[in-house]
């Protein structure tokens, strides 16, 4: 059954599904739109995973293959992303069950970031990643 204010008005949808949660009165949610936002912010959770993991993969990238680009502050650019993208594995750990498709997608989206940066020789830059998930997440690792 439809749920009119759940079109028109989200945020007082949200506020009344969550009180009748907590009431304990599952009979009256809106049970499947509720489903369908939990689904959605699960959706949200990977793609964050993939925008940060690329972020730090597009870093590494230009710091391998562009060593003569590298500002002074490059390191503490790529200790930021690591932390960012490890604080939000912390808060959501089953994200590490999607890592090989998750790499694949960030190193596609890194990989175009930096040819788009660097120009149309793209054959400076592998077409897989060439770190695996551990070496870009440990603090001791530098793609020199």
């Amino acid at each position: 059954m439809p749920n009119a204010k759940y079109d028109r008005d989200f945020y007082a949808w949200a506020n009344e599904q969550a009180a009748l949660l907590r009431a304990g009165e599952v009979s009256r949610a809106d049970v499947e739109n509720i489903a369908e936002e939990l689904e959605r912010l699960g959706r949200t959770e990977k793609r964050e995973f993939v925008s940060r993991l690329t972020a730090l993969l597009t870093l590494l990238l230009k710091a391998r293959f562009q060593p003569r680009k590298r500002s002074p502050s490059w390191k503490e650019a790529i200790t930021f992303a690591r932390a960012q993208l490890l604080e939000h594995l912390d808060d959501n750990p089953s994200l590490k069950d999607k890592l090989p498709e998750t790499i694949a997608s960030a190193f596609r989206n890194a990989r175009r970031s930096a040819v788009d940066e660097t120009g149309p020789d793209d054959g400076a830059f592998p077409v897989a990643c060439p770190w695996a998930f551990e070496q870009t997440i440990d603090e001791k690792f530098w793609p020199d």
